[in-house]
């Protein structure tokens, strides 16, 4: 009985230490307490007081802390430097789109960025004529971003079409990203261990299983905390390059027929749009009404009148026949 007895303990210990591992790996950080500060008799009362509190008694003054120990607080977050994340996007006109484009990749790539995205196409205007049109995301060091944004500037002749930037301030969110990722770590190493320990089959799988979650949670998190790494060291911009043809208007002689074509082309669209909704009532509603219509109460006397007709044309001719065949009466 003595075996079973200790096998049956093992695997209770094995239960709580994953138990107490997966509540620590999920929640927030906490202060851990070494097995010398459980075991000594003097946080004993501290920690009965810190119970009673939790649950409505007065509240008693916080344990005091050893030399070597840290705790996470507002201050320690203030204390780590911010993680801000900045974008900009930006419309020009400029001569030539293509030449433009190339000038900001390699312009980026001097700065110690990359491109992200680079697309050439062609835009008709209201004359008909083809210009080309470019669209360009480049990512420049975030220290770097304003002098990029004045070469930017300086491809173009013009004041930017359109202009803006955006910040967002992820400090708070990589700070416990982090501090996710340290229990995270933290378990882990204890349930190698664990199942270092651990002899049966079941044992090692339960622990096995525990610990591939873990892993998969270290992933995620390590992909967030480089994500926002990433973006905070190096600033997005997007760029629309305009082709200076299709950004003037059309004007002869001073008359600019663009606002009387927009204003057609509008009125255009109208109608159409007022004359296809009137076939789709016509099609779809009017026309199945009128059809059942026709069916029921106008196809039906039309064929009983012809039948009728007909019928009488053929009395009609029938009598006819038959008084031409007839003799003459004698002595008539």
């Amino acid at each position: 009985m003595k075996p079973n007895y200790q096998n049956l303990m093992n695997r209770i210990g094995i239960a709580v230490a994953l138990l107490a591992l997966t509540l620590s790996a999920c929640g927030a950080p906490m202060r851990q307490l070494s097995r010398n500060e459980a075991q000594s008799p003097a946080l004993a009362p501290m920690m009965e007081n810190a119970v009673e509190s939790s649950a409505g008694a007065a509240p008693v003054a916080p344990l005091p802390m050893e030399s070597g120990t840290t705790v996470a607080s507002d201050a320690s977050k203030q204390a780590v430097e911010r993680i801000v994340i900045k974008n900009a996007n930006m419309t020009i006109s400029v001569a030539d789109p293509s030449k433009s484009m190339t000038s900001i990749s390699k312009m980026a790539e001097g700065m110690g960025g990359f491109v992200v995205s680079a697309n050439m196409y062609k835009e008709v205007l209201g004359n008909g004529a083809e210009v080309p049109r470019a669209s360009i995301t480049v990512r420049v060091p975030a220290e770097k971003l304003n002098a990029a944004l004045d070469l930017i500037r300086a491809e173009s002749e013009q004041a930017p079409i359109s202009e803006s930037m955006n910040s967002q301030d992820v400090t708070n969110e990589y700070v416990d990203l982090q501090s996710r990722l340290k229990n995270l770590e933290a378990a882990e190493a204890d349930l190698v261990k664990i199942m270092d320990q651990a002899y049966k089959t079941e044992d090692v799988l339960t622990v096995y299983n525990q610990l591939v979650s873990i892993r998969e949670q270290i992933e995620v998190i390590k992909g967030q905390i480089k994500y926002y790494s990433e973006s905070a060291r190096y600033s997005a911009i997007s760029i629309e390059l305009i082709a200076n043809a299709a950004a003037q208007p059309l004007e002869i002689g001073g008359w600019q027929p663009q606002g009387v074509a927009k204003e057609a082309i509008q009125s255009l669209i109208k109608t159409m749009q007022g004359l296809g909704t009137v076939l789709i009532w016509l099609v779809l509603d009017i026309l199945p009404v009128l059809l059942v219509l026709f069916l029921i109460f106008i196809l039906p006397p039309f064929l009983l009148i012809r039948a009728w007709l007909r019928r009488r044309a053929k009395r009609k001719a029938a009598a006819q026949t038959a008084e031409q065949q007839t003799p003459p009466e004698a002595g008539a």
